[in-house]
């Protein structure tokens, strides 16, 4: 790692309390739709395949959720504050990349909210990952690493004593939660905002990094899956499809809705939120596609569903056949 990530890792890891994370195959997930455009106009899945890199919005100059990397951004300000300056405000790659702690092990990833596919991270990246309980946009108190991972770990147990639930997961106690981690699960947790978010210091080289890449199914026997193939073994989640006039408009606002129609008579799903990324112009469309996605995330249904929720206008293909997470 650069002198700026172990100075960053060893700040917070002094931060944490005592305790190693130990919750059995847990895992890094980092959310992506592959389909977007950057500036050169190649989309991230041919970034992807051809850098071999997973780059952080200080870089692509895109994101999934708010979009203030630069010197002086809201990002840049969040981590000099999470990471003690460790990162000069001027230093633009070599940045930390953020993803969630799969603890809960849905089919759709820690933190669906981000992307349609993920990338399931190798074990050994824990080592030089920080973990915040909660999204760094809220400047979260309650952060460590995976050998001080005691205050995140009590922070998640209050949780669930307050509310019956934690990263997706209901339960009557603490002890009845902490024993449903690490297991594998067929069906997404639509967790979108509980998560323990990971910042993955040290860079993300794909070859050496990445065990899997879980794509929506809507991504199925298209050029772009074939992309992710190159990057990693491809599996599918479940998916989320829902019909364009079953979008509500108290979710994400009537123009969502609205816009969701605009996209034809049939099944909506990831794969056809591409073409209105593409076509945004402005931050406020963009962030139109963005509240379908969410939509999608806590309102679709599987796409093996398909078939029962809406026939497919003639001319468009449905959603693939889904195939459950391994």
């Amino acid at each position: 790692m650069s002198d700026p990530a172990q100075r960053a890792v060893a700040h917070v890891r002094g931060l944490g309390a005592p305790g190693a994370l130990t919750v059995p195959g847990a895992r890094i997930t980092v959310h992506f739709h592959p389909d977007r455009p950057l500036a050169d106009g190649r989309s991230v899945a041919e970034h992807l395949a051809g850098d071999g890199v997973y780059r952080s919005q200080f870089e692509t100059g895109i994101s999934n959720g708010g979009l203030t990397g630069y010197p002086g951004g809201d990002r840049e300000r969040w981590e000099r504050r999470l990471f003690a300056g460790a990162y000069p405000p001027e230093q633009i790659t070599g940045r930390p990349v953020y993803g969630g702690l799969d603890l809960a092990g849905h089919a759709d990833g820690a933190a669906p909210r981000f992307g349609s596919c993920f990338l399931v991270l190798r074990p050994h990246v824990l080592r030089r990952a920080t973990f915040s309980h909660g999204d760094s946009v809220t400047e979260p108190t309650v952060v460590g690493t995976a050998d001080t991972f005691g205050g995140i770990w009590a922070a998640l147990l209050e949780q669930v004593t307050r509310t019956g639930s934690a990263l997706g997961l209901a339960a009557d106690s603490p002890p009845a939660w902490a024993a449903q981690l690490g297991l594998a699960r067929p069906q997404p947790g639509r967790a979108m905002d509980d998560y323990v978010e990971a910042q993955i210091h040290g860079g993300l080289d794909l070859a050496r990094d990445v065990e899997a890449v879980v794509a929506d199914p809507s991504f199925a026997a298209t050029p772009t899956v074939a992309l992710l193939a190159a990057v990693a073994p491809v599996r599918y989640h479940p998916g989320f499809v829902l019909p364009a006039a079953e979008f509500p408009a108290d979710l994400r606002g009537a123009e969502a809705a609205e816009l969701a129609r605009a996209l034809g008579p049939d099944l909506v799903d990831a794969a056809a939120l591409g073409p209105a990324a593409r076509a945004a112009s402005t931050p406020e469309q963009r962030q139109l596609v963005k509240h379908l996605w969410h939509i999608l995330v806590l309102r679709g249904r599987p796409a093996g569903d398909a078939a029962r929720l809406s026939p497919p206008a003639p001319g468009r293909r449905g959603p693939a056949p889904a195939r459950p997470a391994e």
